[in-house]
């Protein structure tokens, strides 16, 4: 008979969880401000683009704000994504 291993995770187990915790909502906050910033940045390449007759920079905006907005969405559901495959895995039997 195979021995059955379970170990679960526990918040307790190591020194300075909390603080990670913090660094790790501080980087999804800068991650955010970054996606803004990207959509900006994009969306205004794209004017340009569009208005001086460029189709190059029009779709490099284009691609840029939808590069951003995915990434906003990413980083917004990054505590569900977790959750979601950590519950899927803990399934696995």
């Amino acid at each position: 008979m195979i021995p059955t291993v379970d170990i679960q995770p526990n918040t307790n187990g190591l020194p300075g969880l909390t603080a990670l915790e913090q660094i790790v909502g501080a980087l999804l906050t800068l991650g955010l401000i970054a996606a803004v910033a990207g959509v900006a940045l994009s969306a205004i390449a794209w004017a340009i683009g569009s208005h001086s007759a460029n189709p190059h920079i029009a779709g490099k905006g284009k691609t840029g704000v939808l590069v951003a907005g995915a990434a906003a969405m990413l980083i917004g559901a990054a505590n569900t994504l977790v959750t979601f495959f950590t519950t899927a895995g803990a399934a696995v039997r």
